[in-house]
């Protein structure tokens, strides 16, 4: 009912109340309802990063902290007396801020976030604050205070906390009409950071998660809405049957990654033969794979189709201001780092105060007594406390102008509260001494506030001194390659085709097989029309009658070389052409042809590596025709796109063709790089240039421990992060190593040869005893060693110079080798010729530069302990930067390519046209050659290498360890 009606039915009677429409209301209680949960539940305060209830439980951990544990149940009980919601949330809240290992020092079973067990019921688990939270977030006089909920108690508006808080712990949750997600980073780089804000250095901090794994940052966008970070767990190859993965990526826990790996075996994503999980202290996942089953597919796999790989999207939504705001979490860094200043400015001016009343008070009490006051009759004749007012006012005038404020009437209270006793006992000497010291004080204290900033600087380093052990980074910053499922996936599925009807598919079973694959793949249909086309794998499609072939398609495959011979229908003229098919719309009819009505395929092939035959061609007899058969070479006919329209191979019909001999790849050798970033293998043309691959060519793979292993050139293969070396394997090449024997506590030196073994065989080089580790390799012929040792008892140093060449002939894999010095090694000098890169014809490679095996240097850090150090140093051969590079095209012989004309003599013949079989892909076989490399006298590069106690095997500062 409108106020208006409403007065007309009563227009003498006077309205107390406004009637409301219930539309309103409802508009009125959701503003109400959607503003107190943003403020007062869901979101973090950027100040101190808590959520009310979080900020509450801290409150009642502090009003109850003596030293020892309180039980969790009376936690939240005294909690109950500022927190409106109940024990339940309470109780979660407070396990959550345990789990963090920050704030609250923890007794008994508070759960594990990792493998997602629940904490015990709140009687059976302890809780007090951590030093850190009562050094860092309690401060009574810097605090702003409340009344709770039911106005009983104070409680506060937000704790001084003098950290970034909320970026340490992060935050998640959701309101109403908006959600927040800040994701928990790394506690020494917030300190770090928070030391470079002061310094006037714009921050850039990086998430870090507790249950470690890798995560890709690249599209972190600051934590703000539309950023995306990539984590994924970690996933070691034990053997050839079986993976580990010991890190789960953030937000999971080993029971949901088990439970997904499990649901991708049951789909046929993956196979596996069964999954164990021995989390203990560590998290430890063993996945047993089926027979046959590549291990480097599989965890590519594990990325794609389960949660071993998840998508994280941060959301920084904090209360500022008493309003929800959007930050970079930068942005949050720098404000809380302002913060803390003003914290610490306000906590030296208390001080300062304090301090300063101490020496006003010290100071009248010395005044007082010194000069008698106390003695004054007029003092002791005072009848009240006015009087004794105005008489010390009086008596005190001639001082007043040596303290540092006025003197109020409670000062004077408290000299006449002070028992005569005190004042009889008052030592002069001592009370200065005391005012000494507080001065001394006063000045610190001054001079911090003079030097805030520096002060602010110091105590986030001391907390960074304090507390930083053992909060090292967990998470390890990395790139991730795009894993694509259709790449991945197992196949699970076999695909069956029938020709004359036109069918490919899955579930004809009882026709022709075509190929296994997987669910999700793409087939390649080619009709005797001329036509083709791709469509997804299905249980039935229709594709066309008259299918010559089909075969799973591979999107962005250049090496894929469709050979064709096709009649055009309005001429009758025969053409040749060869042709990729890189990449096309799905199930969307291509003509391979010119075109015409009546066009039709003559001969057809698919080879996998860019294979040219010889076929014979038979014409129908004709007058004109001298010449009813000749051959034609696949290989001088160019590689063009899937359009054109290709060579005429004769303007008379056809009778046949027939295959001759099989032909050889016309492709150049694929070219691989090495990313050193992705630790994957690439045709890009990123990182370090491999070199072309053909065949059974293989990569040599040396590793920081001292062993190596062969692997193929598949660009899934995965690579550990121990990788020391990684080129094209040469059976022919010779290396240098120097490594320490354990056992005969000394240094040897050895020239061999890798040997070829099975792939995936790890292979110790150097002697494998305990301690034993590589000092260098080299395939630098041109490499020098100098040798600092002492001779005999008298300990007479000498230096030794010695060509590794020359010092030891190649001999077997497993050879010790010879001694370095048989005498006390204190220093190791090493020397090494600089030789000019080789020249490479970027036509010839890719745009990529392939550094020689006599020109590679490679150089380990030092190491004081028998691991070896992990940087590695690459140089010699000159480096071309990626974005430089060419992206890498496969190269065809320059043959000439058939002109458009006939290639026969124009002579009758008969015959009929037939079909050709396939024909099987013959290898490649190059020559490998092997050039010495030219050393030239040039200034050489020294690395040090000094041994203070060969028994402990300790190198000094100057030197560097490893490959060089």
């Amino acid at each position: 009912m409108s106020e208006e009606s409403d007065q007309n039915l009563n227009p003498n009677e006077e309205h107390k109340h406004t009637i409301t429409p219930i539309n309103g209301l409802y508009e009125n209680w959701f503003l109400d309802y959607a503003s107190y949960v943003i403020l007062d539940r869901a979101v973090p305060h950027i100040h101190d990063g808590l959520k009310p209830v979080q900020r509450r439980i801290m409150h009642s951990l502090k009003e109850m902290d003596d030293g020892r544990f309180n039980k969790a149940a009376n936690v939240i009980g005294n909690t109950m007396k500022y927190h409106p919601h109940g024990d339940a949330s309470i109780g979660d809240a407070m396990v959550q801020i345990g789990q963090k290992d920050l704030l609250i020092d923890m007794q008994g079973n508070w759960g594990d976030p990792i493998t997602g067990d629940s904490a015990a019921a709140p009687r059976y688990i302890e809780a007090r604050l951590s030093k850190f939270a009562n050094e860092v977030v309690f401060n009574p006089d810097t605090t702003e205070w409340q009344l709770s909920y039911d106005g009983r108690n104070n409680e506060p508006i937000t704790l001084p906390v003098k950290f970034p808080l909320l970026l340490a712990q992060g935050a998640e949750g959701i309101a109403v009409g908006l959600a927040t997600k800040v994701m928990p980073h790394n506690f020494v780089e917030l300190l770090d950071a928070s030391i470079d804000a002061l310094k006037g250095t714009r921050p850039n901090i990086l998430p870090d998660f507790f249950t470690g794994g890798a995560a890709d940052f690249s599209n972190y966008n600051e934590g703000q809405r539309g950023g995306k970070i990539r984590v994924r767990a970690k996933i070691t190859e034990k053997d050839k049957k079986t993976l580990v993965i010991t890190e789960v990526p953030y937000s999971t826990t080993t029971s949901s990654v088990i439970d997904s790996i499990l649901a991708a075996n049951d789909k046929g994503k993956i196979k596996i033969k069964k999954i164990e999980d021995s989390t203990a202290a560590n998290v430890e996942i063993i996945v047993h794979l089926a027979p046959g089953i590549s291990p480097d597919v599989t965890i590519d796999a594990l990325y794609a189709f389960t949660a071993c790989e998840v998508s994280i999207s941060p959301n920084t939504c904090i209360i500022q201001d008493d309003k929800p705001h959007f930050l970079s979490v930068n942005d949050i860094l720098i404000e809380n780092t302002k913060h803390t200043k003003s914290l610490l400015k306000k906590e030296l001016e208390i001080r300062l105060h304090e301090l300063q009343e101490k020496i006003f008070f010290s100071s009248l009490l010395k005044i007082f007594i010194q000069e008698g006051m106390y003695k004054n009759p007029e003092y002791e004749n005072s009848s009240n406390f006015d009087t004794v007012v105005e008489v010390l006012h009086l008596l005190f005038d001639p001082f007043k102008p040596s303290l540092y404020r006025e003197i109020l009437p409670e000062d004077f209270k408290k000299l006449i509260d002070k028992p005569m006793s005190s004042i009889t006992r008052f030592d002069v000497k001592k009370a200065d001494e005391q005012m000494k010291n507080l001065e001394d004080e006063i000045k610190i204290v001054k001079n911090h506030l003079k030097h805030l900033t520096d002060y602010a600087i110091a105590w986030f380093q001391r907390l960074k001194d304090k507390y930083g052990k053992g909060r090292e980074r967990r998470t390890e910053i990395r790139l991730f390659d795009r894993v694509e499922a259709s790449k991945v996936a197992l196949a699970n599925v076999k695909l069956y085709m029938n020709r004359q009807d036109g069918f490919i598919g899955t579930g004809l079973r009882k026709d022709e097989f075509i190929a296994d694959c997987s669910d999700i793949d793409e087939v390649i249909v080619f009709r005797e029309d001329g036509k083709c086309m791709i469509t997804k794998v299905a249980d039935k499609t229709f594709v066309g009658k008259g299918i010559i072939h089909a075969q799973v398609f591979k999107k962005n495959d250049e090496r894929t070389i469709y050979n064709m011979i096709y009649k055009d229908g309005s001429t009758g003229t025969s053409y040749i052409k060869r042709f990729a098919v890189v990449g096309v719309t799905r199930d969307k009819e291509y003509d391979l042809t010119k075109g015409s009505k009546g066009s039709k395929i003559l001969y057809f092939t698919a080879n996998p590596n860019g294979e040219a035959e010889v076929v014979n061609v038979a014409l129908k007899p004709h007058s004109k025709l001298r010449k009813l058969q000749f051959d034609l070479d696949f290989a001088e006919v160019a590689i063009k796109g899937r359009g054109s329209q290709g060579n005429i191979v004769s303007k008379y019909p056809v009778k046949k063709i027939i295959l001759k001999s099989k032909g050889v790849s016309t492709l150049s050798g694929l070219k691989i790089w090495y990313d050193d970033l992705l630790k994957r293998l690439n045709v890009d043309g990123r990182g370090k240039y491999l070199g072309e691959f053909d065949g059974d060519d293989r990569i040599l793979q040396v590793h920081k421990d001292g062993y190596y292993e062969l692997s193929s050139f598949e660009l899934s293969n995965h690579f550990d992060d121990g990788l020391l070396l990684i080129e094209k394997f040469d059976a022919e090449k010779v290396f240098a190593a120097v490594h320490f024997d354990g056992k005969a506590q000394n240094y040897f030196i050895k020239r061999f040869n890798f040997e070829l073994q099975s792939n995936g065989k790890k292979v110790v080089f150097i002697s494998e005893e305990p301690k034993s580790r590589l000092l260098f390799l080299t395939a630098n012929a041109g490499a020098k060693v100098i040798v600092d040792v002492l001779k005999g008892k008298t300990q007479i140093p000498e230096t030794l110079d010695l060509v590794l060449a020359e010092l030891i002939d190649v001999k077997g894999l497993k050879a010790n080798g010879n001694r370095l010095s048989p005498h006390d090694v204190q220093k190791v000098k090493l020397e090494e010729p600089e030789v000019e890169p080789e020249e490479i014809d970027e036509n010839e490679d890719g745009g990529g530069n392939e550094p020689s095996g006599e020109d590679e240097n490679l150089t380990q850090d030092e190491v004081t302990e028998p691991a070896v150090a992990d940087a590695v140093e690459t140089e010699g051969a000159e480096k071309v930067p990626a974005e430089e590079k060419p992206k890498p095209k496969f190269e065809r012989k320059a043959d000439p390519v058939m002109q458009e004309k006939p290639v026969v003599e124009e002579k009758p013949i008969v015959g009929q046209p037939v079909e050709t079989p396939k024909p099987t892909p013959a290898k490649k076989e190059e020559p490998k050659t092997q050039e010495k490399p030219k050393v030239e006298e040039k200034p050489v590069k020294k690395v040090d290498f000094e041994i203070t106690n060969p028994n402990d095997i300790e190198i000094d500062d100057k030197g560097q360890l490893g490959l060089f």
